[in-house]
Order: C-alpha cells, then sequence, then structure tokens
C-alpha cells in the first residue's frame, strides 16, 4: 500500500485521489435564481441523501479561491433550489451548464433548456430531466480550514418530487434502467449503470 499524508501533497494532488476512488458519484444538476432573478443551472457531484424522513438531501459546494459559488449565493438568499437527477439524455446540455458565465447570465439559455414552473417554491425546474426535487434550505454549514471557509455544505428539504411516468412503478419504486442515470467519475469521466446484483441483509 502506498500511504499518503494528505498534509504533503497538493490540493490538487487531493482532488484526484478523492474524485478517483469515490466512485460512482451521482450528479446533481441544481437550478437556483439570483437576486436580478436570473435562473442558474449548475452540476454537482458531490451530493447524496441526508434523510428518508423528512427527505433531505446534502450539497457540497466547493469555493474557489475563497469565493462563495453563484449556486451557494443564490440558496443562501432565497433559501429555495431544485435538484435534477442526470442522465444519459440530458448529460450533454447539463455539461454545457459547465463552462463558466458571469453572475448575471444564465446558463440555461446557454444550454437551450426548458423551464418548467415548480409547485412549491419560486426557483423553476427545467423539462429535460425525468426527475425534479423541489428542496427548501434547512441549514447552510460553511467548513473552514487554518480559519478560511473553503466549501459551504447546504442541506435541503424535497418539499415536492417531479418523476417521469416511464420511471416510476406502481409499488413506487423507481425503475433504474429507464431513469438511465449517469456518474462522475474522475477528469472528464463518466459511467453508466453496469451489470446488476443482488445481496441480501442478514437476519
Amino acid at each position: 500500500m502506498i500511504s499518503i499524508n494528505p498534509n504533503t501533497i497538493s490540493e490538487h494532488a487531493i482532488s484526484k485521489i478523492l474524485k478517483g476512488t469515490i466512485i460512482p458519484r451521482p450528479i446533481a444538476f441544481v437550478t437556483t435564481i439570483s437576486d436580478e432573478k436570473i435562473v442558474n443551472g449548475a452540476p454537482f457531484s458531490y451530493f447524496n441523501i441526508v434523510a428518508a424522513y423528512p427527505p433531505m438531501i446534502s450539497l457540497s459546494i466547493q469555493r474557489e479561491g475563497g469565493n462563495i459559488k453563484d449556486t451557494t449565493r443564490n440558496i443562501k438568499f432565497n433559501g429555495e433550489f431544485v435538484v435534477h437527477i442526470v442522465d444519459q439524455d440530458n448529460v450533454a446540455k447539463v455539461n454545457e451548464t459547465a463552462a463558466p458565465l458571469p453572475y448575471n447570465e444564465s446558463e440555461l439559455e446557454l444550454a437551450d433548456m426548458t423551464q418548467v414552473p415548480s409547485e412549491e417554491i419560486s426557483v423553476p425546474g427545467i423539462m429535460e430531466a425525468k426527475v425534479r426535487m423541489e428542496c427548501k434550505l434547512v441549514k447552510t454549514v460553511p467548513l473552514e480550514k487554518n480559519n478560511h471557509i473553503v466549501c459551504d455544505l447546504l442541506i435541503g428539504e424535497v418539499v415536492h418530487f417531479h418523476l417521469d411516468e416511464g420511471i416510476y412503478e406502481t409499488n413506487g419504486r423507481i425503475t433504474a434502467e429507464k431513469l438511465n442515470p449517469v456518474s462522475r467519475l474522475a477528469g472528464a469521466e463518466y459511467a453508466k449503470l453496469g451489470e446488476f446484483f443482488s445481496i441480501e441483509r442478514p437476519k
């Protein structure tokens, strides 16, 4: 085994290890709205479930040079956001939104995405997703290193689900093959669903 103390290597080297080993990572495409009423869209793979009831999810958004990301700023401004699951049908458009844009320009227009109104919140979602989760901010946790905030951990409660009829079974389960989610690996690499297998829990 190779032993590495993260304090002895660069931030870039640490990132490569984490992104190359904690895989595959689900991808959230997040829409928010600014104080200027501009709809922002951005993908994040530091994303997961926090709790099933109440339904809560997490987004971890790294700061760049100490600067807060537009998504974090917008969520802290109005406390609302929409999470979409990235799949094989929308991943190319989602990738376009990762281009750096000024704060007052919408990534949705750049990627030619279709806005759809939400039921419970003011932030719109996008039509090009099989899953939309309307969320309200529960808590923001700034994470520090050497007295500098390096990351914002955002916890949101899902207040409304939108699910494509094709992926939702009568027993309430989601058909993974029909959702066709994609996951993030390292660098420019993504992954599709692979071979399925089951292991029963011990009783």
